[in-house]
């Protein structure tokens, strides 16, 4: 069974809101996009490349698919970009969406989200390449719920951004993680790795 894996840009206080632009998404009068950008450095861009080198489907929710449909298929080829923008042009795409007949980028295809998380425990059955999420916060949510998020890559920037989409619900069903590789970047940014590992072990001081 192939493993799905989260990538996120987070805050200390757990938001991933329009972490790579003022425009991203500023619904809920969002203010703060583009959050990440100060900390960009060459350690952030070799951990997203080596995320990538290896053979990878991208799983995504509608908002995440649109801003990426807008800007990837039109990255030039010698643009510093280029090695992001190839894989993810090429890749199959599957998409969380009411508008299937929308999906325009090539290699999309759209789940249904009647029974999303079905469909993404079928889609994880299937052999093949690993599952990578970017983004989709609402998505990543469901996942979390349904116990479906094998790998989370974090990267944790120190701000707190007070209000904002945030990556963990209240309904995130109780896992335990092992904590795999843990870096940090000059500008004070974690690059973590956390595996699923079993079920919350607990116990108590005597």
């Amino acid at each position: 069974m192939r493993k799905l894996i989260v990538s996120a840009f987070i805050s200390l206080d757990g938001v991933i809101q329009a972490p790579g632009g003022p425009e991203e998404d500023r619904s809920g009068d969002f203010g703060l996009g583009g959050w990440i950008v100060p900390y960009a450095d060459e350690a952030i861009a070799q951990h997203v490349q080596d995320l990538l080198s290896q053979p990878f489907e991208l799983l995504l929710g509608r908002r995440t698919y649109d801003i990426f449909a807008s800007y990837w298929p039109h990255v030039p080829a010698d643009s510093g970009s280029s090695a992001i923008a190839e894989p993810f042009n090429r890749v199959a795409k599957h998409v969380a969406t009411h508008r299937p007949d929308d999906l325009g980028w090539r290699n999309s295809h759209a789940l249904d989200e009647g029974n999303l998380t079905d469909a993404i425990h079928a889609l994880k059955q299937h052999g093949g390449a690993n599952l990578v999420t970017f983004g989709s916060g609402d998505l990543v949510r469901q996942l979390l719920a349904a116990g479906l998020v094998d790998d989370l890559r974090l990267l944790i920037y120190p701000v707190m951004l007070g209000r904002g989409k945030r990556l963990f619900g209240d309904d995130a069903l109780a896992s335990a993680f092992t904590l795999e590789r843990s870096i940090d970047t000059p500008g004070g940014v974690l690059i973590t790795r956390y595996v699923r590992d079993g079920e919350v072990r607990t116990g108590k001081f005597e």
